[in-house]
């Protein structure tokens, strides 16, 4: 099942199922063109946990050899979520913004110190993320603030797929202008879907809807006015995003 949350014609806020087989959106038996509808983020998190550096790869470019012990996190707020078809507005005066495909856990129901072996239990589902960073500041400044949690930095969407839809080897890809600058899979993770959900579950109450944002593989590179990004993961589906100037 991928569910969608929407804008209809007439502007108001609805939750479908998005079909694979034809490519319609279907709510109560009435049926949606996708191109005639305003896609609204998948999810609306109280608030987004963040794991930095979720993949060896990316770790060794960054130069860190060693595996961590535990998750590295950090935290966006709702400020942060856009949804599919929305801009990507670049922060002004800043010349290194770059994106990062991951995919985001969806999360069913609260949720505090739970075991790996039950937290699937708690996943509505799986969905497409962008973490949008703005290296100026998160490098020079050592400031993950301001570096990641400026508004509209997540990019998300477009739908939430069951657990059931992602393959445990998903591909993760990423397109900047139909070039692929990012691909992984789902099983090169260094922490599983199942223990990151436990340990940020020990030290923060998660609620429905919030999400935790996975990280990222090898290769984030600069965003320009006029790009167009696009994450892929297999089973949920493509997001798409343009990147305009302030």
């Amino acid at each position: 099942m991928r569910t969608i949350r929407f804008r209809d014609a007439m502007g108001l806020e609805r939750v479908g199922q998005w079909e694979t087989q034809d490519g319609h959106i279907v709510v109560g038996g009435q049926t949606y063109d996708p191109v005639e509808i305003d896609i609204l983020p998948p999810a609306t998190p109280s608030k987004v946990i963040c794991q930095a550096g979720g993949y060896m790869d990316l770790r060794k470019e960054s130069g860190f050899e060693d595996r961590p012990e535990r998750p590295e996190l950090f935290m966006k707020g709702p400020n942060c979520v856009v949804g599919h078809g929305d801009a990507i507005e670049l922060p002004s005066g800043k010349e290194i913004v770059e994106f990062e495909a991951e995919f985001g856990i969806v999360i069913s129901r609260q949720c505090r110190a739970i075991d790996e072996s039950v937290a699937l239990e708690y996943v509505e589902g799986f969905t497409c993320v962008n973490d949008i960073s703005n290296r100026d500041d998160q490098h020079e400044e050592r400031n993950w603030v301001r570096g990641k949690a400026f508004d509209g930095s997540l990019p998300m969407g477009p739908v939430v797929a069951s657990p059931d839809e992602v393959p445990e080897d998903a591909t993760l890809r990423l397109r900047q202008n139909g070039t692929v600058k990012q691909e992984t899979t789902r099983e090169m993770m260094i922490f599983s879907v199942e223990e990151l959900i436990s340990d940020i579950s020990q030290l923060i109450t998660l609620e429905p809807g919030d999400v935790i944002a996975t990280g990222t593989p090898y290769g984030p590179d600069t965003l320009s006015a006029g790009d167009v990004v696009e994450v892929e993961f297999e089973g949920v589906g493509t997001l798409r995003n343009h990147v305009t100037a302030p």
